[in-house]
């Protein structure tokens, strides 16, 4: 569990607010913060985060992805970086960095296991601590953007990053569901779950949102449609869009490829790319 590379030089702008940063230690050069939450398993939840963080790059961001899915990392895979490793410095660990020019940045216990079949069998504690430590030891430098990857549910590993990130600026939390009555409903749990820790909603994204052919780019309604898009009328949730089930989306992520730069035409990049332009525009509502 070693690793770290030093932090990324930066500019004026930066230089000018890090005396009222130095208690943010190596989240100082972060500038926004955006957890991805679902109530519920199979949703998604990682497909979205890698699909952000790509369309963010190809906005000109910088962007880290902590990846705090303790027991399921699928991040390494959908951005195949799963052979790398994390290294140390004097600021703690280096992240795995997804492409050549080091604009996506990536943290997660994937890299931390010999055997990338080993289950993580943990008790509470274990996980809540190292969490903790993701928080605090990972020396992303300069961000534009960090997107944290969560496990489903509403449980420690949740309250542990809540807590960690609490006082770092955290922008709010996107969730992820499908559109049936039984994702939805575990979404609205999620949704008291951000109120009673007091982490504003960015927006809630209808993920599966139908099947887009793709050949004639005709989107039809597998299992329903909707659903995501009323939950956010009834709680008064901003809703972000829907992304439907896309072939070419789901290939890119099993070969590690690049969704975004692929398939810059299909319907799945727009409705990506409209939900990414709402998150960027919600964050810079704090600013």
């Amino acid at each position: 569990m070693n690793g770290v590379a030093g932090r990324a030089g930066s500019e004026d702008k930066w230089n000018s607010s890090m005396a009222s940063e130095e208690g943010k230690g190596n989240l100082a050069l972060v500038q926004h913060i955006v957890l991805v939450l679902s109530g519920k398993g199979g949703v998604g939840k990682s497909t979205i985060t890698t699909e952000l963080a790509l369309a963010l790059r190809h906005a000109g961001k910088k962007v880290g992805i902590l990846d705090v899915d303790l027991c399921g990392p699928s991040i390494p895979h959908m951005l195949n970086v799963r052979s790398k490793h994390v290294h140390q410095c004097d600021a703690g660990w280096v992240p795995v960095y997804a492409n050549p020019e080091q604009t996506i940045a990536v943290m997660s216990i994937g890299f931390l296991l010999e055997n990338p079949d080993d289950a993580v069998v943990w008790r509470g504690p274990k996980k809540t601590a190292l969490i903790k430590q993701f928080v605090s030891d990972v020396a992303w430098g300069k961000l534009d953007y960090l997107i944290v990857d969560t496990p489903p549910g509403t449980s420690d590993e949740h309250l542990a990053v809540v807590e960690s990130l609490r006082g770092h600026g955290v922008e709010g939390a996107v969730l992820v569901t499908t559109p049936q009555a039984v994702s939805t409903g575990d979404v609205r749990r999620e949704i008291t779950f951000c109120k009673k820790t007091g982490l504003r909603i960015l927006g809630i994204v209808e993920n599966m949102s139908g099947f887009a052919c793709p050949h004639c780019s005709e989107c039809t309604n597998i299992f329903s449609k909707g659903g995501g898009e009323e939950l956010a009328k009834q709680t008064g949730v901003p809703f972000l869009g829907c992304v439907p089930l896309d072939p070419q989306l789901s290939s890119s992520l099993e070969e590690g490829g690049d969704f975004i730069q692929a398939f810059p035409l299909s319907a799945t990049f727009s409705a990506i790319n409209e939900i990414v332009q709402k998150v960027m525009s919600g964050a810079a509502v704090r600013q």
